[in-house]
């Protein structure tokens, strides 16, 4: 059977028809996938470019096709471009098999609704929370309040809707957006073996100055990298601390305006984006310490990737962050003053960092491939089986009837699975 998997991440396409991305869902992403379906066709904005970007890896490659969406950002521009975006999706779903909408997601919500709407099963895969998305401080827009609340509803009816859901959290996602039908937590996190760094070298990382990482998207300020710096200014002077923040986007500048105000301009460094792989892993060998003050998250590949390498850390307590990390090395978001002071009471007891670096690389090991992998297939092989039943029945009533099988507005009877029991086999 073929799936159809729509999200909102924004790839590249080159003349000669190849599909990029510069940092999450290359081809070895989607490539996970075939181990169940036949084929998989991701539908996704796409925009034009005459060559790859620097640090760009492919995202398509054998069995794995994509469908392009006007590439668009913003709700505006989406209003304008819908109907574009709409007959985009439905060309995509004209001949589907199983579906997976990954959300929360404009494209995924419209998918789920034409599907729900013409009685069509589909599945979720819930990888983030809007709710949290949109909170004070996360994304600067004057209906930021408004958008908030609608697109909280989006997800919760869109997994209200679903054959079966799958949650990167173990319990953070599920208690706010549960499915009724059937619905496991497996991260979407999946290290190699690479990505783990030998235990004999995990030591205790008190070196003068302090090295503290950052590693998250500057695109919207949901990761708290603000937070961060304002952090950095409360810590007195005299302590030696150098701050590494990697990513990019369109606040990156203000993030450098705001460290030059706060006379931190040698003490921040902005690095830009480093390419996935060996060159992040080389920074975070190199630093002491990393911070991810988000005010939001699903869960963290940039966290899990640091605690792979042995990392003590410190986070919020948002999202499945504290599914990963003690209450003791968590903070609340947006707070500057709490967060330098768990800062300073870390680095202050080097045998509490090389605690932290044990007990994360331990933790970091429950992602790795080999114990992901059985979990996550037994999830698609459910979505590929309820879908066959389901499509079966519906096709079975319409033939003693003669009728379409797909009419507009007619709904499916989806089996009413409990989560309980597609938990015990996962």
């Amino acid at each position: 059977m073929q799936l159809t998997i729509s999200l909102d991440h924004r790839f590249l396409r080159t003349p000669d028809g190849s599909v990029w991305t510069v940092t999450t869902n290359p081809y070895a992403f989607w490539r996970r996938y075939l181990d169940v379906f036949d084929e998989v066709f991701v539908v996704a904005r796409i925009r034009e470019v005459t060559e790859p970007e620097p640090g760009s890896i492919p995202a398509d490659g054998p069995g794995v096709s994509f469908v392009a969406v006007p590439n668009f950002q913003g709700l505006l521009q989406y209003a304008t471009k819908y109907p574009g975006v709409r007959r985009a999706i439905r060309g995509a779903l004209a001949n589907s098999g199983a579906v997976i909408v990954r959300v929360p997601s404009s494209i995924g919500t419209h998918v789920a609704r034409y599907l729900h709407r013409h009685g069509r099963p589909f599945a979720a895969e819930v990888v983030g929370d809007p709710w949290d998305v949109f909170s004070p401080g996360s994304i600067r827009h004057s209906l930021r309040p408004i958008i908030r609340r609608v697109f909280r509803r989006d997800l919760e009816v869109c997994c209200g809707n679903a054959i079966a859901s799958a949650y990167v959290t173990e319990l953070a996602l599920q208690r706010r957006y549960p499915c009724p039908k059937a619905m496991v937590g497996v991260s979407d996190v999946e290290l190699g073996p690479d990505a783990f760094v030998p235990s004999s070298r995990v030591v205790d990382h008190n070196t003068r100055p302090a090295k503290l990482l950052f590693v998250g998207t500057l695109a919207q300020l949901y990761k708290g990298p603000d937070t961060l710096i304002r952090a950095l200014a409360a810590i007195a002077p005299s302590r030696p601390i150098e701050l590494t923040i990697v990513g990019e986007g369109q606040f990156l500048a203000e993030l450098r305006s705001l460290a030059q105000r706060l006379g931190l301009h040698q003490r921040c460094l902005f690095v830009g984006q480093l390419p996935v792989g060996l060159p992040v892993r080389r920074i975070f060998d190199d630093s002491n310490l990393f911070i991810l003050p988000s005010r939001q998250e699903g869960l963290p590949r940039a966290l899990v990737e640091a605690m792979a390498r042995g990392l003590p850390c410190i986070g919020s307590a948002v999202g499945g962050i504290p599914e990963l990390l003690s209450a003791s090395n968590l903070v609340q978001p947006n707070d500057a003053r709490a967060l330098a002071r768990k800062i300073e009471e870390v680095l202050d007891s080097p045998e509490r960092m090389t605690a932290m670096s044990h007990a994360n690389l331990l933790r970091a090991r429950e992602f790795a491939a080999d114990r992901l992998t059985p979990r996550r297939n037994e999830f698609y092989r459910y979505v590929e089986t309820q879908t066959r039943t389901c499509v079966s029945k519906r096709i079975a009533c319409c033939a003693s009837d003669r009728t379409d099988p797909w009419p507009p507005g007619d709904h499916v009877a989806i089996p009413n699975t409990s989560h309980n029991s597609l938990e015990g086999k996962l």
